[in-house]
């Protein structure tokens, strides 16, 4: 940290071994939510067994309406914060109190709406939820700065630790009050004890007390960014969120809770996975924006790594969706295996969007961002809309739909501000497509023609997928390459000898 003029400090973080140490970063980011997920993936199965279909899509209906207040809470600036090229003790404070009188703001007009959501979808329970929920937005508010400095600092062991402790925590309380009778109160203390438990972490490891707010700080530059972030993250949740709203106020309660186990059990993990990579990328690329050729190397190479470690698991469960629905779930929840088939392509196409929205973070355009944003948002509404017709599949068709014609967008967009590798990212990601497709098929067929117990069938089938997957590495050169590149990766990692970014 460098003294500046009037006592201060600002935070700067060094150009040296930005590969290595985004390279190990990643690799405990992953890891942190590998095990954060199954840790969330065992309570679901415990859950699911307690709790009916209806208490799941409740409190769906809640968080599709007040889950816009999260990003007004943030309101981009965990993000400016990161990115920013220095930070000074009193922009911090200035961010902390923001971000924590946005949070308390929200809570109250939360409460004060709860009744007006419980009229709209006809259920009275949504009041008590909807006012019990609002108090993660102040919770989160106070947390958010501590946060973002531990990822600017690049202490994502600690970020991916105070994930996995909140997360387990949280899904043993859960469990245990599923347990007493409690219904949806469960899943709603589940969200409000693991805001609180985040919050108790990172406060402790952190031992930073923010200062005065200050009118003397240079503020605009962050707060532009974040409304620039804002503004397009508000247009995508709208767009992200208008499926659960159209169930919800067309079919009901039930068949909510169908499509949303299928979204949690599938596109909630694939989430929590690829928003900690943008973590890591993001203070390593906002470095490398005036050195084209090693930014463009490293959004090449994460692309990459995110379609093989991301988007062939994808295509496997896709394949073996109906066992794997069977196995978590039970079989009361079979009518999620179609939804999940759908919303697996639609979350291996997003993967591929992911590496485009760290050039639009890193090169600071998030006002092409916002552009983009309205496009996507207008055809995502359109398809789903159109799909409804055809009841809750529809709408899962409808989500991959819009999903497929977003990617092009995305880089159409950022390639009219920026010089971006689209060529080179558009080939790589049809070739991490064949491979994804080979390994959906082979997870199908096998599935289809092996009458035998879920677990059985689902071992069964990622045995093919990895035969799969190795046949075509011996075949094909360039997928041997994509393969022996992530695993020498890995190694060096592991090695702490990489330096990817050079």
């Amino acid at each position: 940290m460098d003294e500046e003029e009037g006592g201060g400090y600002e935070t700067r973080i060094p150009s040296q071994g930005l590969g290595e140490r985004a390279a190990r970063g990643a690799i405990v980011t992953v890891g942190g939510q590998v095990v954060r997920i199954l840790i969330q993936m065992a309570g679901v199965v415990a859950l699911a067994r307690i709790l009916s279909p209806r208490d799941y899509g409740l409190l769906a209906m809640v968080v599709a309406i007040v889950g816009v207040a999260e990003i007004f809470r943030d309101f981009g600036l965990s993000y400016a914060a990161v990115q920013a090229r220095t930070l000074s003790a009193g922009q911090r404070s200035n961010l902390f109190w923001i971000n924590t009188g946005l949070g308390a703001s929200l809570t109250v007009v939360i409460i004060a709406g709860a009744p007006l959501i419980a009229l709209i979808y006809g259920q009275p329970e949504l009041r008590r939820i909807a006012m019990v929920l609002s108090f993660v937005f102040l919770f989160d508010g106070l947390a958010t700065q501590y946060r973002a400095d531990l990822n600017r600092n690049m202490r994502f062991g600690v970020l991916a630790a105070t994930d996995v402790v909140s997360v387990m925590l949280a899904a043993a309380l859960a469990v245990l009050l599923a347990v007493w009778g409690a219904g949806y109160w469960a899943l709603v203390a589940q969200q409000l004890g693991q805001a609180v438990i985040g919050l108790m972490i990172v406060v402790g490891v952190s031992r930073w007390i923010p200062g005065k707010p200050s009118r003397h700080e240079p503020m605009r530059h962050l707060l532009r960014f974040g409304w620039h972030y804002v503004s397009a993250q508000l247009i995508q949740y709208v767009g992200s969120n208008a499926d659960s709203f159209i169930i919800g106020t067309r079919f009901g309660a039930r068949p909510l809770g169908l499509y949303n186990r299928g979204f949690q059990l599938l596109m909630a993990p694939l989430g929590q996975v690829r928003s900690p990579t943008t973590s890591v990328a993001l203070p390593v690329l906002s470095r490398l924006r005036d050195d084209s050729v090693r930014h463009d190397r490293y959004v090449l190479r994460g692309q990459l790594a995110l379609g093989y470690l991301l988007v062939l698991p994808i295509a496997f469960l896709a394949g073996a969706a109906r066992p794997v629905i069977v196995l978590v779930l039970g079989d009361r929840w079979s009518g999620v295996v179609p939804i999940f088939r759908m919303l697996a392509v639609a979350g291996a196409v997003q993967t591929f969007s992911f590496a485009c929205f760290w050039i639009y973070l890193s090169r600071e355009i998030t006002g092409q961002l916002v552009k983009l944003s309205y496009v996507e948002t207008g055809i995502r509404i359109a398809c789903l809309v159109i799909g409804s017709r055809w009841g809750v599949v529809g709408v899962a068709t409808g989500y991959a739909v819009s999903a497929a014609i977003k990617w092009p967008f995305s880089l159409w967009f950022a390639a009219r501000k920026t010089q971006c590798p689209v060529r080179a990212m558009v080939r790589d990601a049809t070739r991490v497509t064949a491979m994804a497709v080979l390994c959906g098929a082979a997870g199908f067929v096998t599935c289809s023609v092996v009458p035998l117990a879920p677990l059985t069938q689902i071992l069964l089938s990622a045995c093919a997928c990895v035969a799969a997957i190795a046949g075509a590495a011996a075949l094909a050169p360039a997928v041997r390459r994509d393969v022996e590149d992530i695993v020498h990766t890995v190694q060096s990692v592991v090695r702490r000898k990489g330096k990817l970014a050079q």
